[in-house]
């Protein structure tokens, strides 16, 4: 009854109105922290329009794919041929090197050999791995893989769009996630056993990762060698993809 002339519905009116206010500012700070955070991991150059960025990674990719194509069509033999002790020795040096040039080069030219030296070991484990699939009467299944791997990354591209805050906070979350599964999944290759669910896990882990490297690949600056690092990242991506949905379709049409 007493209120010595102050209204208590206009005070709650201010007072949510600022809470709802301080809420949104809060979560933009957060966002744009986030992407701030993003674009001072790259030291910024020349940039570019975003139709050109979307153009280079798109154009780097689909290089990748088609190098990677003409390997699993002429190199078989060639890669059969190799030590496996040195197959794999060379796999690692090639890869780790080409991803040390892609990540701290910011020059395109050095970053783009970084790529082609991650882009040629993982073609020689394609090839080995396709044709390895295609003798054993899988050509349909990798056909269905190849197309249901182009699906989900579009898929995944175009929801990372509409909410990049989300899959620019699964960062940390994805990294430790795969390790897990990495480690999890030698220790049970060493003891003899082999679980068909850690393809599943897999397959969701680098689904996360497109969406999340296509999220990061926006809130960076738009230059030529920033275009050239995301689309490396999305192609280790997209081709442990199909890998692992190769092995689920093939056990899935064995059982």
């Amino acid at each position: 009854m007493y209120n010595n002339g102050y209204d208590n519905n206009g005070y709650n009116n201010n007072y949510n109105d600022g809470y709802n206010y301080n809420n949104y500012n809060n979560e933009n700070y957060n966002y744009n922290n986030q992407a701030a955070y993003y674009q001072n991991s790259y030291v910024q150059r020349d940039e570019i329009s975003t139709q050109s960025y979307n153009m280079i990674i798109g154009a780097t990719l689909l290089y990748g794919f088609i190098v990677n194509m003409i390997m699993v069509s002429c190199c078989f033999e060639f890669a059969m041929s190799m030590n496996p002790i040195v197959f794999t020795i060379a796999y690692f040096v090639l890869a780790i090197t080409g991803g040390f040039m892609v990540r701290k080069s910011d020059n395109p030219v050095i970053s783009f050999i970084g790529y082609n030296l991650i882009v040629i070991p993982m073609g020689l484990c394609l090839t080995i791995i396709i044709n390895a699939y295609s003798m054993g009467g899988y050509e349909s299944t990798i056909i269905t893989a190849f197309l249901i791997t182009t699906i989900v990354t579009l898929a995944m591209m175009g929801l990372s769009a509409a909410f990049p805050r989300f899959f620019l906070s699964m960062g940390k979350t994805l990294c430790i996630s795969l390790l897990i599964t990495v480690v999890a999944e030698l220790i049970l290759f060493f003891i003899g056993i082999q679980l068909g669910i850690i393809d599943y896990v897999v397959v969701l882990i680098f689904c996360g990762y497109i969406g999340y490297d296509w999220a990061k690949a926006n809130a960076i600056p738009k230059t030529v060698d920033n275009a050239i690092d995301s689309a490396c990242e999305l192609y280790i991506d997209i081709v442990n993809l199909f890998i692992r949905l190769l092995r689920i379709l093939a056990r899935a049409n064995n059982n």
